[in-house]
């Protein structure tokens, strides 16, 4: 006997700010959370890159 879940190919998390979440489950939170959490540390990430290259450009350049 097979298993629909098995045989379903996993969905993609993702998340657009502001839908609704009322039709979420508990589980499905806590990845939209995790996911959110990722990006925030790559936001972060990106940012700190570029304000070191723009420091480091204005102190060359004199910006």
């Amino acid at each position: 006997m097979r298993d629909d879940d098995t045989d379903r190919p996993k969905r993609t998390v993702s998340h657009t700010i502001g839908e609704s979440l009322d039709t979420l489950s508990l589980d499905e939170i806590a990845e939209r959370i995790a996911l959110l959490r990722a990006e925030i540390e790559r936001l972060e990430s990106a940012r700190t890159g570029k304000k070191t290259a723009l420091d480091r450009a204005s102190s060359i350049f004199k910006l």
